[in-house]
């Protein structure tokens, strides 16, 4: 009997000993989802994913792919995340794998097509769809044959040919692969119509199928880093800019401007793309082109140096900047499409203003925002003639407030606006007129003499 109690144990424990280790055999996968065009925020997505990935300790990461393609710099981010995963990503195409979903396939470990899916036609194109010049070609032709050299040579044969992937890109005929051509060339394992097919295939249960899951803020985050939603914080920066030196004080316009910065760089910087350098550079431009309005009469270096300051720090900003170095040379083709965002958004808050203001200001349907009083004569308000301004040049009269540089001087009881041509004045100090220029007076300290 007690043999029989003995034996009966060590079968218990050898079962359950043989459960474990079955358990322990079980492959997992981990599915990311990509079904946009590709740009930082599917970038940041994947590199979220992925993170998880590897928290989950998942055999395979399956990323389930349809897209139509995007901008170079988040696709070659993509590729180098992907072949520098440690486990094997399989690349799932669900309708659409083009241009930049051409690289990222290409980069993947394996690769599965849905049936009536393409993939291929990886030609770069600018923001408009036209075809850029050769150059580019030529360079997104190297990338795609890099990627394709990566998966190395079996029996003195590529894996991934690599002159079949540099065919999908060029400007009179590119290459797109159907499910069946794709197999035949060697860039495709098989067909499936679904991820848990694709996750059958490489040996995983359905119930060890895990998908990503995003939490709220994650969730936030890749909303404010979708291409639109930027090009209307960088509308909202410099419409708040330009409403704000157009309305006199700090109001409502300066609001707007700081809640597109925010909006627009919080993001950027929580993904680690805006560097504290290029912040640095956007306010520094900020104030270069305050100086400008405000102390340097006129519009010259320290204003148009603040322009290209704010402009390049949001184009940078959008950047990886890792992708703008390939070993010892710089590369700036990854800037051209955030640079054409930037000025295109630039150019939209331009002439919205200035329609803005033409439509409500003079009718004074914006209150608060910008004076809507009349200015008539019964209220305190006087035209001030050309001939009128003129009689007062080589005058002496005193500064009615301080002029650093700009201010107003005192003519009986009267005052009008003006600006020191050197130098400050304090309130009360004598200044003569030296002369007027565009309805606006120029004046010198009695104490300061010019040649």
């Amino acid at each position: 009997m007690r043999k029989y109690n003995i034996l009966s144990i060590l079968i218990l424990l050898l079962s359950a000993f043989s459960i474990r280790a079955m358990a322990q055999q079980e492959k997992s996968a981990y599915v990311i989802e990509i079904k946009q065009d590709i740009d930082k925020s599917s970038a940041h997505k994947l590199r979220l994913g992925l993170e998880k990935a590897r928290e989950t300790d998942a055999d395979f990461v399956i990323l389930h792919l349809n897209t139509y393609g995007g901008a170079v710099d988040a696709a070659d981010s993509m590729r180098a995340m992907i072949m520098n995963f440690p486990r094997p990503v399989v690349s799932f195409i669900d309708i659409q794998a083009c241009s930049a979903g051409a690289l990222i396939s290409i980069a993947c470990d394996s690769v599965y097509m849905n049936h009536g899916s393409t993939f291929g036609a990886a030609t770069v194109v600018n923001a408009s769809g036209e075809v850029m010049p050769d150059k580019y070609q030529a360079f997104m032709r190297a990338m795609m044959r890099s990627t394709a050299e990566s998966h190395g040579q079996k029996e003195g044969k590529w894996r991934r040919d690599p002159d079949i992937a540099q065919r999908m890109v060029g400007v009179d005929s590119v290459l797109s692969f159907t499910p069946s051509e794709a197999i035949e060339a060697g860039y495709c394992e098989g067909m499936a119509e679904s991820v848990e097919e694709v996750a059958s295939s490489l040996g995983v249960s359905k119930k060890n199928i895990h998908k990503m899951d995003l939490s709220v803020i994650e969730m936030i985050i890749l909303f404010l880093m979708s291409p639109f939603l930027q090009s209307i914080f960088i509308m909202m920066i410099f419409m708040g800019i330009y409403w704000e030196f157009k309305t006199p004080g700090i109001g409502f316009p300066t609001v707007v401007a700081v809640a597109g910065a925010l909006l627009y760089f919080a993001p950027l910087y929580i993904e680690g793309l805006a560097m504290n350098w290029e912040i640095v550079l956007f306010f520094a431009g900020l104030i270069l082109i305050g100086v400008e309005i405000f102390v340097i009469p006129g519009f010259g270096v320290a204003g148009i140096t603040g322009i290209i300051a704010v402009i390049s720090a949001l184009v940078f900003a959008m950047v990886d900047n890792e992708v703008l170095y390939r070993g010892d040379s710089l590369d700036l083709i990854p800037l051209i499409r955030p640079f054409a965002r930037v000025l295109f958004s630039f150019i939209a808050a331009l002439a919205l203003s200035l329609w803005l203001f033409a439509k409500f200001i003079p009718t004074g349907r914006i209150p608060h925002i910008a004076q809507n009083e009349s200015m008539d004569v019964d209220k305190g308000y006087v035209g001030v003639e050309v001939s009128e301004l003129d009689s007062l040049v080589g005058q002496v009269v005193v500064a009615a407030t301080d002029m650093k540089p700009s201010g107003k001087i005192l003519v009986g009881n009267r005052q009008y606006e003006a600006a020191m041509e050197v130098g400050f004045a304090s309130k009360g100090d004598n200044v003569r007129v030296t002369r007027n220029e565009g309805g606006r007076l120029y004046c010198l300290s009695e104490s300061s003499s010019i040649i």
